[in-house]
């Protein structure tokens, strides 16, 4: 199983690491809490795990289905700009007054995930791929592979988030704006294309 397991944190790692809006929320929330990052990946696995285990058990192809992508991507991308455009707005109060998000980032961990429609396709194609490697393992390897998964996850969120609240010190507050603005902006990017994709569905 060993080899099976470096393939999960590989592909795992390789995953979580590439920018997203999850990356982009858990950069603005650890202004606040070096703990940013381990609630939003405990956010994270809180959708995950009920996907894993509809693909475990033969549901991949739900989330291939045309309608279902489409109404992930419109609906995912309006609240995924929203997130950006709240993140915009709340950039000087976080920096110059101490003030927080409005959402906490368990809640942040849960919306960043369930509303990627990405985050779906991505399980349903090489996440499922790698899921059944562990089928002749059975519920052992499942636990495993899920565990494996998330110590990724959990272990490359709390770094960053631990990072950037202990050296936040060292930036001025413009850079730290600036910081805001573009996480903000990567949002609203990441939704636009999302709601892009969708509409490309349709034509």
């Amino acid at each position: 199983m060993f080899p099976l397991l470096l393939t999960v944190v590989i592909v795992s790692l390789s995953g979580v690491m590439i920018p997203g809006p999850m990356f982009a929320v858990t950069v603005a929330k650890s202004y606040r809490s070096p703990w940013s990052g381990t609630l939003m990946a405990i956010g994270h696995v809180i959708i995950e795990i009920p996907l894993i285990l509809l693909i475990y058990f033969g549901f991949a192809r739900f989330f291939e289905n045309t309608t279902v992508r489409l109404v992930l991507s419109l609906l995912g991308g309006v609240m995924i700009i929203w997130m950006g455009i709240a993140m915009f707005r709340a950039r000087a109060g976080v920096v110059r007054k101490g003030s927080d998000l409005k959402y906490n980032a368990l809640t942040a961990g849960i919306l960043t995930s369930g509303l990627n429609p990405y985050f779906f396709l991505w399980w349903a194609t090489a996440g499922s791929a790698l899921l059944m490697n562990f089928l002749d393992f059975g519920i052992t390897g499942l636990v495993v592979f899920i565990l494996v998964h998330w110590l990724c996850d959990l272990a490359w969120l709390s770094f960053v988030s631990f990072l950037i609240f202990k050296t936040q010190s060292f930036w001025g507050e413009k850079v730290q704006e600036w910081i805001f603005i573009g996480c903000s902006l990567a949002l609203m990017g990441f939704g636009g294309w999302f709601v892009y994709s969708g509409i490309r569905l349709m034509i």
